[in-house]
């Protein structure tokens, strides 16, 4: 069956329909934009009867309820009940309505995009030389009706009453559809010759107004919530997209209910305060919500004797985020919050403290979710050791980049599985994960996750700084500028022949502060590091630099013999070793294809 019907209507029906309130829009609709430009083109193209495009409307009254607003320039109290909603067509619908059916200026823009209050006129002798001067024909004037030069102290051409625009023969287009008044008006104060001369007027540029039709979709009210919301996305491709958290907020507020600010103060009493949750976005949080509800009713269903197939499917998915119903996120927002909040701290136990080294924001919701069933139980050895396994193989098998919906879906189920049963099968994240040891020859920039993840697992290794001589970890805490920067300096591989591609990887790479980074300089390790060690606020004798180099996974011997290829072909291994330790498997030999990161510096390296 189908799920719209399409027509067409007059203008003048469709305007009349807006200022009656018969046509509104959905909340989730933007604001009016169109500048005076735009405007005045959307007048010369209805005057020479062409095509401006098809108008989509919705019927109200069925499963998709919003929370509704009259057009711009509409009185709310003014408005009925509506009939239809603008799906499509916003832009002209408005500025039609607002030029065409009221006698008041329009805040619009300016060439300049300035904000300014237009008045728009046809010149009518001009208009009458034909369509091809309709660009002159069709001006504004600002709020005062008056055109004036010489900065505002001389006017050049009055508007601001009737008479005057009978007397230079220039017409409102507010009354373009009716034009009784003015005519009247005209006729009265105007010899026969003149009102015949308009006559002829509005035959020619009046009339293609009053007998224009817009082609008009319109969806049925059967149509489904989430449909209408796909719908809308796909012809308004020219504007900014909406998130599903918007789309969401304007169905809640149908019900009275303002997502918008219970997001907000959640987040402000809840996330901003936790610096690795401070980027967290609206719709991850609904995800979430998705993810606990399905979750919740699939577990009902299996209860009452459905089949796998059959019980309701754990999903994140837009659509169903979309179709969640308002009571999903009261249930259930709050048990989220406190699981964002655990996995905080979970991570936090990790080695995370700065949100830019965070690998993927979206892995968190799983993990969050699964701590809104378990608390600070993960602080249990078993849970913790399984969450962990299962971070680092998200992580280092970089397989949360991406659309992850479906990886969402499965982790989150499977990890509770793998908790509650030893003899579960382990999640698919840790079975498909996979390092293959020639990928962390192509990390080179925070823009990998296993990148960021190296990073955090040498803080866990309680590396310390070559300068401060204080762990990493707790020199990230107190904001000393902790960066990842070359052990062996650009400007020294760059003179010793070494290929960017070689020393900019994360094997020639560690955490290091900002200070320590520029006392390396371009130096050759044996010399700075002689350097770092004698300076007055280090004085570290060279076996106590050797345990700072260790805790980074660095042979020291080999670094202060400048030995790059021996260094490089040591720590290889050892970061190796790491990754193998944190997946709980061995990486994998041979070369990984399409998979290599741009050498593009993100840090602030002076070496």
């Amino acid at each position: 069956m189908s799920t719209f019907d399409s027509t067409s209507d007059s203008l003048e029906t469709l305007l009349e329909s807006v200022v009656e309130g018969k046509i509104q829009l959905p909340d989730f609709q933007r604001g009016w934009v169109w500048d005076e430009e735009h405007i005045r083109s959307l007048l010369i193209s209805v005057a020479r009867s062409f095509p401006i495009g098809s108008v989509m409307l919705l019927e109200t009254g069925g499963e998709a309820r919003f929370q509704l607003r009259p057009v711009e320039g509409v009185e709310k109290s003014q408005v009925g009940d509506a009939e239809n909603l603008i799906l499509d067509g916003q832009q002209r619908l408005t500025s039609l309505t607002r030029v065409i059916q009221m006698d008041e200026p329009v805040p619009t823009r300016d060439h300049k995009k300035r904000k300014v209050q237009r008045h728009f006129y046809i010149d009518i002798e001009k208009a009458m030389q034909g369509p091809a001067h309709y660009e002159e024909a069709f001006f504004a004037v600002d709020q005062t009706k008056q055109v004036k030069t010489n900065f505002g102290r001389d006017v050049v051409l009055d508007l601001s009453t009737p008479e005057l625009e009978y007397e230079h023969f220039m017409f409102p287009c507010f009354q373009s559809i009716n034009s009784d008044k003015w005519e009247d008006g005209l006729n009265e104060h105007y010899p026969p010759e003149k009102f015949s001369r308009y006559m002829a007027f509005r035959k020619q540029v009046l009339n293609p107004f009053r007998s224009y039709k817009i082609p008009v979709i319109r969806l049925k009210k059967e149509t489904s919530k989430e449909a209408v919301c796909l719908v809308f996305e796909k012809v308004n491709t020219g504007g900014v997209s909406l998130s599903v958290f918007e789309l969401v907020t304007a169905t809640y507020a149908a019900d009275n209910f303002n997502l918008r600010d219970d997001w907000q103060n959640r987040k402000k009493q809840n996330f901003a305060k936790r610096h690795l949750l401070k980027d967290l976005e609206s719709t991850d949080f609904l995800q979430g919500i998705s993810l606990l509800h399905s979750h919740s009713r699939r577990q009902a269903d299996l209860l009452a004797g459905k089949q796998s197939k059959e019980a309701t499917a754990i999903t994140a998915k837009r659509e169903h985020v979309l179709a969640m119903p308002l009571q999903a996120y009261k249930d259930w927002r709050d048990n989220l919050t406190k699981g964002f909040n655990e996995a905080h701290e979970f991570l936090k136990h990790l080695g995370f403290y700065n949100a830019k080294f965070l690998p993927y924001r979206s892995q968190v919701i799983p993990l969050a979710c699964v701590l809104a069933h378990y608390g600070d139980r993960w602080l249990e050895p078993m849970i913790q050791e399984k969450l962990t396994r299962w971070f680092w193989c998200g992580v280092l098998g970089e397989l949360y980049g991406g659309a992850v919906e479906s990886r969402i879906a499965l982790d989150f189920p499977e990890l509770m599985k793998w908790i509650e049963d030893p003899q579960a099968e382990l999640p698919t994240t840790v079975k498909a994960a996979g390092f293959q040891e020639s990928r962390l020859e192509t990390l080179r920039t925070r823009n990998s996750a296993a990148y960021r993840g190296l990073y955090i697992l040498l803080q866990q290794k309680d590396s310390e700084d070559f300068f401060w001589k204080k762990r990493m970890m707790d020199l990230d805490r107190s904001d000393k500028k902790i960066d990842i920067h070359h052990i062996f300096p650009k400007a020294w591989c760059d003179q010793k022949g070494i290929q960017p591609k070689v020393y900019n990887s994360i094997i020639n790479k560690t955490a290091i502060s900002a200070r320590a980074n520029r006392m390396i300089g371009g130096s050759a390790p044996s010399a700075y590091l002689k350097q770092i060690q004698d300076h007055a606020s280090v004085q570290l004798d060279e076996p106590g630099m050797n345990d700072i180099l260790q805790t980074h996974l660095i042979d020291p011997a080999l670094l202060r013999a400048d030995d790059f290829h021996a260094f490089y072909a040591a720590r290889k291994v050892a970061l190796l070793t790491l990754v193998e330790q944190a997946m709980g498997k061995n990486v994998m030999p041979g070369a990984e294809e399409g998979q290599e990161d741009s050498e593009l510096e993100e840090e602030d390296d002076v070496s």
